[in-house]
């Protein structure tokens, strides 16, 4: 019975989860399996994997083989390099020891590069909040100082309007200051022609 490494659909429409399952090859996607290996979700950044390694190397020692897809988890995760390690240390090229050290060596050169890339990721993340925060305290500021200048010129139309009303009480109008005038020069015509 040929057996294939696979994945196996789980999650809602959208939102895909997947179990890393051994399965004969002639068993549908999400059907009958013989074996859960691990599971994966690639709606996080970045996806989240787990995996037994030790279970998955055991599979691919008997002869499983894995799609692409699962290859490539698998590689991302170490299983098809502890198979080739532990294909060496059968042959004799190796060391158990030696495996297991280069094995352990090759997981925390992972993690370092994993973690930077979380790093970078939330820095981001930090740096875009940053950047929209900035534009809306710009805004408010603009937004403010409209306001403010809207508040000024209504202060300032309704000084003027007060002036110019003021004026208007104060100030006699052309025509009176014409008549004014006129009485004046009539006065003094009046008291010239009495002398």
């Amino acid at each position: 019975m040929p057996v294939k490494i696979r994945l196996q659909r789980h999650g809602k429409k959208g939102k895909p989860f997947y179990w890393i399952v051994a399965a004969d090859v002639r068993s549908k996607r999400d059907g009958k399996y013989l074996e859960k290996i691990g599971s994966y979700n690639p709606n996080v950044n970045p996806a989240d994997i787990e995996l037994d390694v030790d279970l998955a190397v055991d599979w691919l020692q008997n002869g499983a083989q894995p799609t692409d897809t699962a290859k490539a988890i698998l590689s991302y995760k170490g299983a098809m390099l502890k198979n080739h390690l532990v294909g060496g240390v059968r042959k004799g090229a190796l060391t158990e020891e030696q495996a297991e050290e280069k094995f352990k060596a090759w997981l925390t050169e992972k993690e370092a590069k994993i973690q930077a890339k979380k790093d970078g990721l939330s820095q981001a993340d930090a740096d875009a909040k940053a950047k929209i925060l900035e534009a809306e305290v710009k805004v408010n500021e603009e937004r403010e100082a409209a306001a403010q200048k809207a508040e000024n010129d209504a202060i300032k139309a309704a000084a003027d309007a007060k002036a110019a009303e003021a004026a208007a009480n104060a100030e006699p109008t052309e025509e009176e200051a014409a008549k004014s005038i006129d009485d004046v020069q009539a006065e003094a015509s009046e008291e010239g022609k009495a002398e």
